[in-house]
């Protein structure tokens, strides 16, 4: 309404000046002595002179008009940008489609500063580059002898005469939150078990200690044990006995998992932690997931660990790293000036986690010292020698064999302080267990410790103690960057552990659940919001007493739903068919995403509320209907989407819900019974809408409730924006999409809409091109697929395919974790033509390529700003009928790219990659979690992901990505399985081209522009539509932001804190923030979007419109530590990159 007063009184002073300017000209005419001297003769030529008169006011008058019609397009101008475009498209002779003009501006420029960063230059190259490793690698697989995949290691024994070597043996227990069995079952088969036994074997003998790292079980368990139990786990933990490592919910996938869950299930596992047992970790335990990024140090070091372990890294690498001592390093992102990101990480030299690959180099004689496997247990050695309890007869030559593999496995590493392992998965479930382990290796230590002359202190250790006598050893503190280590950057993907194995296949595995975990994680996201800013307002009002605070406890189960799914057998798609439906029945069909569209539509129905004084929370008659959700399995008419229907006749009014920090103008469909509606704004003011039909196939449209309303609405930042159906009584009809069928010679039957007009042809199309005022796509007739794209200034080619990757016919085949293919893929053929459909419309128009197999849509926003600058495409997978055969989707283009092409980690940063011809076509492939581009001098082009999904480019210029993989045997990694549940999955994406400026390229660091950053938000964070249910009352719009975000700032969560009450919030909130790396160096203009930066400032006190900020504490990550003093100030500062989180109260 502000905004709306401005725009009046800024039309009415310009109608003013206009009015004021035309008197002073009139004025003119009769004072000017020179016109006075030309009517001197009036008595006599009356006529003439008034004749001249009006011919002067006539041109005056038509001056004055062209200056009131400026006046007006600029009053039209500014109310549009207020109160969203009044006036509606309109059709061009030429078949093309006019919006009306959009007012808001473009883009304001960025400062020169804040385009320093993605430069780089500064600081230090560090010592081990992984891009350049690769690089100098010959990965040619060796034989080493026992020692298979590394090299026969010799030593002197007075090496240690002068510094013991120090051993620190660490029992652990891998407990999968899910694999074989569903988390439910694996917790009451053994995980009760182990943790029971815990509790009473470690109080057994205070030398004892154990690490444990899933907070998931752990939390479960706690609900189940004794006050008694409880008090016994905090004195371990308090004695140093017991140690919680990393500390997470789960020990999280780091390929496909995004990092707003991963940084999640990390605050869930640690607020538990501190709440239960008033435990902070200190280090962190990754020896499961398969292979390791870069986003994950700096997440820990961000939450004040000070070291790390990492154990599944490609073999090659692991005996490169441990032949030059570099398997210990500091770990520093690649954009790092400084050592602000350092962490030091302890890499596992050997094949596995097992007992056999952690006492040293020989698995045949560490088997030995597994003492679950002796003679009479259900395991035993595959090397045919068995372990041997030890006594005093056999002790000292049992000794010296283990204390040979420790002396070796010592000389990989560069301090005389050893880290051995001692554990597997789900190991310690039987008392008899411990006491075969414990008991036989405190001999062991006994003996060794009791001879000087042997030069070694063993004994059971934790994590930390270990990292710790490191840190003692060289007199730092832990934390510090230690001297004489070598600094690392870079990530550890791809992941291969033996021959040509590589762990490539899981990052696109069972493509429909992860894309069900990134619409929970959108959904969990925009409900922490609503419901944070929600209970903020009520409080304020004194009215949280009528809220439903204990929807909290809703916020909670999806938090450790989602969390759950992170796990490394879960997203990754590496799970057993009924566990994967397990997870799925969690995370959303029955569970969470039901539960968080109830926590949205309660926070929505009280801050749209005109009279907060009316709101009454009523559960059996919610006051807003169903929110819509991009689910991954929805008919390709729509790009898989739901939408909510407006079928019955009282749902006149609807509430959309932006949950993006910046204002956003977006295209929202919505299901109505009648052609004859109009969509008005709050105001009453008519919005541009497009018609369309819904269609459940090819050439058949839904005949129930049958078409889609798009709405074009600005939509504030966070807020929501609510508009009006109304029936059209008088004649008006919206605006019509149009549609072409192109039957391709395939007799089908085809079902019309009457109100949306159709042609159908009966052969195939000539190709054809779609535009709008930035983009220019053309198609081919025969395949309905993209062929080429320009811009403004040039033609890029940018044609799309569909390829089939078959599996060796050797023993070793594709399965969930590996991609072993026959070879290069070869085109997909399918047994009928496709039947392409193209509509369009003042909007958007698309073209809908009906495949055997695959549905694809590539559609065409014809709208001011983000949405219109990318191409909308979505593909709608269906294999079930295929047998070992994996579906892929290339772009092609003649973009010079050569072997490099940029993969994001975790949706968090972008790794340079190299297409590397030394190894096999499925060592090339890498995770793509929400985006990867190829660019050369002139050209970048996006490929932005709503899912995670595999991709490479195998040659210059392309783009590949893997959709669907359907697999019918196991690949010998534990599973049992292959991979046969599929199920119809939309996977959806954006297309980006965008034009380079300046070149710096070489450099072992990227960064995506705005534009890139700001799509692949539109992509994964879509506006959710919710129909108001009753009798409409006073209805506002909701704009909870006072200011415009700066550009490069993204809130990644606004989260209530726990009350003392587990099920209640607290008066505290975390709000995370992240400032984004970006590249200025390419085009900016015609954005469409109204932000700028601003050198990392921002002001939170005056952000949050009619709240307060009643405290603001920095803190760590997870908020375990608060870094330095609450200050007065509100103002805050964020370095490029940097995730910060602060403690605050909103009221």
């Amino acid at each position: 309404m502000k905004l709306k007063k401005q725009v009046t009184v800024c039309g009415a002073a310009i109608f003013c000046v206009a009015v004021f300017s035309l008197y002073l000209m009139l004025d003119r005419v009769q004072h000017d002595p020179t016109r006075h001297q030309s009517g001197g003769n009036f008595p006599r030529s009356q006529i003439s002179v008034l004749q001249n008169r009006i011919e002067q006011l006539e041109q005056l008058l038509e001056e004055n008009h062209e200056i009131i019609s400026h006046i007006k397009d600029s009053v039209l101008e500014l109310t549009a940008h207020a109160e969203g475009p009044p006036v509606l498209p309109h059709h061009k002779p030429n078949g093309s489609w006019v919006l009306p003009p959009e007012s808001c501006p473009s883009f304001l420029s960025v400062s020169p500063q804040d385009c320093q960063f993605a430069l780089g230059g500064k600081g230090q190259s560090p010592d081990l580059q992984m891009l350049a490793v690769y690089s100098l690698l010959p990965f040619d697989n060796q034989d080493g002898g026992v020692w298979k995949q590394g090299f026969d290691i010799t030593y002197e024994p007075s090496e240690w005469d002068t510094e013991p070597l120090q051993v620190f043996v660490v029992p652990h227990s891998h407990n999968d939150p899910g694999w074989i069995k569903t988390f439910d079952k694996y917790y009451y088969d053994q995980t009760q078990h182990i943790l029971n036994s815990m509790v009473l074997k470690m109080q057994e003998d205070p030398r004892r200690r154990f690490i444990w790292s899933e907070i998931s079980f752990f939390s479960k368990w706690w609900d189940n044990i004794s006050s008694q139990k409880r008090a016994a786990v905090r004195r371990l933990v308090g004695n140093g006995q017991l140690e919680m490592v990393t500390g997470g919910w789960v020990m999280p996938d780091e390929a496909n998992s995004h990092y707003f869950a991963m940084i999640d299930q990390l605050i869930e596992g640690h607020q538990w932690l501190e709440k239960n047992i008033g435990v902070m970790p200190r280090s962190g335990w990754a020896v499961d997931p398969f292979g390791h990024s870069s986003t994950m140090p700096y997440l820990l070091k961000r939450s004040n660990l000070t070291g790390m372990l990492i154990q599944r890294v490609h073999y090659a690498i692991k005996k490169h790293f441990a032949a030059t001592q570099n398997l210990e390093f500091m770990w520093r992102q690649t954009w790092d000036p400084d050592t602000s990101t350092d962490i030091f990480c302890h890499m596992m030299p050997f094949y596995s986690y097992d007992v056999p690959h952690t006492c040293g180099p020989d698995p045949k004689i560490c088997c030995q010292f597994d003492f679950k496997r002796l003679p009479g247990g259900r395991i035993n050695c595959p090397w045919k020698v068995p372990p041997r309890a030890i006594t005093d007869a056999n002790v000292a030559e049992r000794a010296q064999l283990l204390l040979d593999q420790y002396r070796k496995k010592s000389k990989l590493y560069r301090s005389k302080v050893l880290l051995v392992p001692l554990g597997d998965d789900f190991r310690y479930d039987k008392p008899q267990e411990w006491d075969a382990q414990f008991l036989n290796y405190q001999r062991i230590f006994d003996f060794l410790n009791s001879r000087p002359n042997l030069h070694v202190q063993a004994q059971f250790g934790t994590l930390s103690d270990y990292f710790d006598a490191l840190y003692k050893k060289v007199g730092i503190v832990p934390g510090m960057k230690l001297p004489g280590f070598p600094v690392l950057s870079g990530d550890f993907f791809s992941y291969a552990d033996r021959e040509d194995h590589y762990w490539t296949g899981y990052y696109t595995s069972r493509p429909f659940y992860k894309s069900l975990d990134r619409v929970l994680e959108a959904h969990l996201r925009g409900a922490e919001i609503l419901y944070s800013l929600a209970l903020a307002h009520t409080r304020r009002a004194g009215a949280d007493s009528r809220y439903p605070l204990s929807d909290y406890a809703l916020l909670t189960n999806a938090r450790r739903n989602l969390g759950l799914f992170q796990h490394h057998d879960a997203i990754t798609g590496t799970a057993k068919e009924a566990v994967a439906v397990d997870y799925g029945v969690r995370c959303v069909l029955l569970h969470s995403l039901n539960n968080l569209k109830r926590v949205i539509i309660n926070a929505a129905h009280y801050l749209v509320l005109g009279d907060k004084d009316t709101y009454h929370h009523d559960p059996a008659a919610p006051f807003l209907g169903t929110v819509s959700s991009a689910l991954p399995h929805g008919p390709v008419g729509a790009a898989g989407l739901g939408h909510p229907s407006l079928c019955d006749p009282a749902h006149r009014f609807l509430v959309v819900f932006n949950p993006l920090e910046q204002e956003r103008l977006s295209v929202v469909p919505v299901l109505v019974d009648s052609p004859h509606v109009r969509v008005l704004s709050e105001e009453g003011q008519p919005l541009p809408s497009q018609l369309s039909a819904r269609w459940s196939s090819a050439t058949d449209t839904v005949s129930a409730c049958c078409l889609q309303v798009s709405v074009l609405a600005r939509l504030p930042a966070l807020g929501l924006r609510v508009l009006q159906l109304h029936k059209s009584l008088d004649g008006h009809t919206m605006l019509k999409s149009s549609v072409r069928l192109y039957l391709h010679g395939r007799d089908l039957p085809v079902r019309k809409q009457e109100v949306v007009p159709m042609h159908v042809f009966p052969a195939a199309a000539d190709d054809f091109c779609l535009e709008n005022q930035h983009l220019h796509a053309c198609f081919s007739g025969r395949s309905g697929l993209l062929i080429r794209r320009a811009g403004e200034e040039r033609e890029q080619r940018v044609s799309s395919e569909f390829l089939v990757y078959g599996t060796r016919t050797s023993k070793d085949k594709s399965g969930a974790y590996l991609f072993l293919p026959d070879g290069e893929a070869k085109p997909y053929a399918p047994k009928d033509p496709p039947v392409v459909r193209v509509t369009e419309g003042p909007l958007f128009s698309e073209v809908a390529s009906y495949y055997q197999h695959v549905q694809t849509v590539v559609r065409l926003y014809n709208v001011p700003g983000v949405e219109g600058l990318s191409l909308d495409l979505s593909c709608l997978v269906d294999i079930r009928d295929h047998i070992n055969k994996e579906l892929a989707l290339r772009f092609s283009t003649d973009i010079e790219s050569d072997d490099t092409f940029f993969t994001d980690l975790n949706g968090f940063q972008i790794q340079p990659r190299r297409y590397q011809r030394k190894l096999p076509l499925q060592a090339n492939f890498y995770p793509m979690p929400a985006m990867a581009y190829i660019q050369d001098a002139q050209s970048r082009l996006t490929l932005h992901t709503a899912q995670a999904l595999g991709v490479s480019s195998l040659s210059s210029g392309q783009l590949e990505v893997i959709l669907d993989r359907r697999l019918m045997q196991d690949d010998n990694r534990g599973l049992g399985q292959g991979l046969k549940d599929n199920k119809r999955t939309c996977n959806r994406f954006r297309l980006l081209l965008e034009r380079r400026t300046t070149v710096q390229d070489g450099r072992p660091i990227s960064f995506p522009s705005l534009l890139s950053h700001i799509t692949s938000m539109h992509l994964n964070a879509e506006a959710l539509v919710m129909p108001v249910a009753q009798e409409k009352p006073a209805l506002r719009s909701f704009t909870p932001l006072s200011t415009t975000l700066p550009c490069d700032f993204h809130i990644l969560n606004l989260r209530m804190l726990q009350a003392e009450d587990d099920s209640l919030p607290s008066a505290e909130a975390a709000l995370i923030l992240h400032r984004k790396g970006f590249d200025c160096s390419l085009e900016a203009k015609n954005l469409g979007f109204n932000c700028t930066t601003s050198q990392g400032k921002l002001a939170l006190g005056s952000l949050f419109q009619g709240l307060e900020l009643g405290s603001l504490q920095p803190t760590s990550l997870t908020l375990m530590y608060p870094l330095g003093t609450a200050s007065n100030s509100t103002s805050i500062h964020l370095d490029p990159m940097e995730i910060a989180t602060f403690r605050i109260r909103l009221g």
